[in-house]
């Protein structure tokens, strides 16, 4: 999908990260945005904040984790626009840690939104925008995460690694049809973002803080995610890789390619098994 003006773009977690970066670069492009995040007060903020920039905007408080609202989103963004041509199934959250101690909260919370939001885009929005008969295009976030052999948020890496295999077979799928809606994952590395304070938005509110402290090793490993979170590339930088790969087709979207050593160590490890 070469030509993006005047075409509609519904995006995920868009008040703020990379959400809010496809917004902003979308509007700029000409097209005429509808946001969706769970967060409803920054999701009035980014809208005013892009219409007074010149953008056709919809704002639409949704939790992707949630199908009826993923349905409903789509529903406003037709009567509203009357098409859909780019879906950036971009919400995400982080919590978690080791397979054995999250717990089941957890890791509902984060599938819920991470994957289970991301199958909810995928299954209201395609069958419109093949229905459509014209040129469109699915971007799902997905993670360094999904492709790296350890990272030590489980139920983070379980859901980005499902992104990741849900995309490519989307891709495989649509190709095998012949259709013209194309798909792409998005595989970022550090960006600076909130990811890291997404337990504002958990249900019920931030679970308590743990009875015992952190250990060093615990400690130092938090700082050292602030530290690169704070250093990473920023939203708008993500955003113009994500519009290049969706005029030139392309299923992979890596933003840290220096990153890919260990994605090839993994690779070269299950050829050698």
């Amino acid at each position: 999908m070469k030509e993006l003006r005047d075409r509609v773009a519904v995006i995920t977690g868009a008040a703020s990260g990379i959400g809010l970066g496809l917004a902003e670069r979308c509007a700029r492009e000409g097209m005429r945005v509808v946001l969706a995040d769970v967060e409803e007060e920054a999701l009035r903020r980014a809208g005013a904040e892009l219409e007074a920039a010149g953008a056709r905007v919809l704002c639409v408080r949704t939790d992707v984790s949630r199908a009826k609202e993923v349905e409903e989103l789509a529903k406003r963004t037709l009567s509203t626009f009357g098409a859909v041509h780019l879906v950036c199934n971009n919400a995400g959250v982080a919590a978690g840690g080791l397979a054995w101690e999250a717990t089941s909260e957890d890791w509902d919370w984060v599938l819920g939104v991470n994957l289970w939001g991301v199958i909810h885009g995928v299954r209201t929005f395609v069958p419109l925008m093949l229905e459509q008969g014209s040129e469109g295009h699915v971007v799902n976030t997905a993670s360094m995460a999904g492709l790296l052999p350890f990272h030590p948020s489980a139920p983070y890496q379980v859901s980005k690694y499902g992104v990741v295999a849900l995309t490519e077979q989307l891709h495989g799928s649509l190709r095998m049809q012949g259709a013209k809606v194309g798909a792409s994952v998005l595989c970022p590395g550090w960006v600076r973002t909130r990811i890291l304070d997404a337990v504002r938005n958990r249900p019920g509110g931030p679970p308590p803080p743990p009875v015992e402290p952190p250990t060093p090793a615990q400690a130092a490993m938090n700082a050292f995610f602030r530290k690169e979170v704070e250093a990473g590339l920023s939203p708008a930088q993500v955003a113009d890789q994500v519009i290049s790969a969706v005029r030139e087709q392309r299923l992979y979207v890596v933003t840290h390619p220096e990153m890919m050593g260990d994605v090839r160590s993994r690779m070269e490890a299950l050829l050698a098994s």
